[in-house]
């Protein structure tokens, strides 16, 4: 990651870091570099030239799924706001008397 980051426009030859770091097997670089395209980090330029996509791409996600988060947390609330009416409306439908012989489960 030092070495992409130091890279001049983000771009970084996978030979050139192989060497830098002492790596035998380019394989292993390569692994590597399939995760980080994978998950969006850098983007394959050449053959074995990588460039880093920044935080700024990344950034457009993070902010989709806050807002997201921030939805799925309103709905958990309503559901359990729902939940607890429903848990109160069969505890007092349980505590009538008229029901007694036919209790509701809850």
């Amino acid at each position: 990651m030092t070495l992409l980051q130091e890279a001049k426009d983000g771009i970084l030859d996978l030979n050139e870091a192989a060497e830098a770091l002492g790596v035998r097997q380019k394989r292993r670089i390569y692994d590597i570099t399939n995760v980080l395209e994978g998950v969006g980090l850098i983007e394959k330029r050449r053959m074995s030239t990588i460039q880093w996509k920044g935080a700024d791409q990344n950034q457009e996600q993070v902010e989709l799924l806050k807002a997201e988060f921030s939805e799925l947390e309103a709905k958990e609330r309503e559901l359990d706001q729902q939940q607890a009416c429903l848990q109160e409306w069969f505890k007092n439908a349980n505590a009538d008397p008229k029901n007694s012989r036919y209790p509701l489960a809850g």
